[in-house]
């Protein structure tokens, strides 16, 4: 019972944790990247404005954002450190992303069209030793033909805000501008890099931006949110089959565990199995008594495992936080895990398939013993006593 029981649960807590990554990965994927944007052949739109009209015309669509994004370096002293700069409509961006509630400092308001104003991730702002209120250059890769020779542009920004999304890949490397200085800064004035999409249902993005595609142009592109961070969910999914093949091994285990205890006790009644035989009861009724027998270990110990494993399950991220503190060390460092903490998120449908798999397991480990148990024969059975 205990060996099912354990499997059970770790099987329910490990795919909680699994599904909990997955949760907090795509909500804060999502937080900065929109569900789908569309652009045009050369990476770039220059009549976005009537696109966009013609979008909300869309039912699949609930709103879109112009954005501009570049690359660039940022330079502080002697700190110098790669960006990737996003310009946005502050009005618009929030319909589309929920980058306005991960300010820490200062307020995506002050991003006003050329005040030159910048936000930092939180990790970006800290390597370059700024905070809100300070200078920064900023170093684009389009130069300027000068007397001295081509040079490359810099601007002299201030550090308006910071944000937290709580995902290393964005607070290391992202900056927020406002559109139009951004358009300045990468020399594409009254053009925009693209239209950021927002759908009513954020796992058919790949569908419903095919849809929209078909609608438009062939001078157009775009690509979902799927499609830009497919190596992440393709190796969770990966790893959640695998997890959960390895630990099914658990419970095949503790099923091996039942065929033993149950050809023991087959071994050691054998004489009780042949007065039984000899008293008129069928093979068929010895089969049935062990069958209940080994069927009830199973039911019982996978009882015991989905308890467990759901309580383990809702409280894992209190436990290993308060284990942390215990320890004084954390498992999940914020600079090489992407999640630095532990989350769960149970889902009933793993619960099921779970017991349902391993009560499977344990009625048919009692099918070799109780065969056994029926091919007992009372003379040879009874010869010795």
């Amino acid at each position: 019972m205990l060996g099912v029981a354990l499997g059970v649960a770790a099987l329910i807590t490990v795919l909680s944790v699994m599904n909990g990554f997955e949760k907090e990965l795509k909500d804060r994927i999502l937080g900065m990247t929109s569900h789908a944007f569309v652009t045009g052949e050369d990476g770039s739109l220059s009549d976005w404005q009537s696109l966009q009209d013609r979008l909300k015309n869309d039912p699949d669509v609930i709103d879109s954002a112009p954005f501009v994004e570049g690359q660039a370096m940022l330079s502080q002293g002697s700190r110098v450190r790669g960006t990737l700069v996003r310009g946005i409509n502050v009005k618009q961006e929030q319909t589309v992303s929920d980058i306005g509630s991960k300010i820490v400092q200062g307020q995506l308001a002050s991003l006003t069209d050329g005040s030159f104003g910048i936000i930092l991730g939180k990790d970006l702002a800290m390597a370059m030793g700024v905070t809100k209120g300070d200078k920064i250059t900023m170093i684009t890769p389009h130069v300027s033909p000068t007397p001295a020779g081509v040079i490359p542009r810099l601007k002299r920004l201030t550090v308006v805000g910071i944000f937290e999304i709580g995902m290393y890949e964005y607070d290391s490397a992202l900056a927020i501008m406002n559109i139009n200085d951004a358009a300045k800064l990468f020399k594409i004035p009254g053009k925009v890099t693209g239209l950021r999409l927002k759908f009513d249902d954020v796992f058919k993005a790949p569908q419903l931006l095919r849809n929209v595609m078909q609608q438009l142009p062939v001078t157009y592109r775009g690509a979902d949110w799927t499609y830009q961070h497919a190596n992440f969910f393709r190796a969770l999914k990966t790893e959640k089959t695998v997890m959960f093949v390895i630990l099914m091994l658990i419970v095949a285990v503790a099923a091996f565990n039942i065929v033993s205890t149950l050809i023991m006790m087959v071994t050691d009644k054998q004489a009780d199995i042949a007065i039984l035989k000899t008293l008129g009861m069928t093979p068929g009724s010895i089969m049935g008594i062990f069958i209940v027998q080994g069927t009830l270990i199973g039911l019982i110990g996978t009882a015991i495992g989905v308890v467990g494993g759901v309580a383990l399950a809702l409280n894992v991220e209190n436990l290993i936080g308060g284990l942390e503190k215990l320890l004084g060390y954390q498992f999940l460092p914020a600079d090489v895990y992407y999640i630095s903490s532990l989350p769960s998120q149970l889902d009933w449908s793993d619960v099921s398939v779970i017991a349902s798999t391993a009560f499977v397991l344990s009625i048919l480990s009692t099918l070799y013993p109780s065969w056994r148990a029926a091919q007992i024969k009372p003379a040879e059975a009874l010869r010795y006593d």
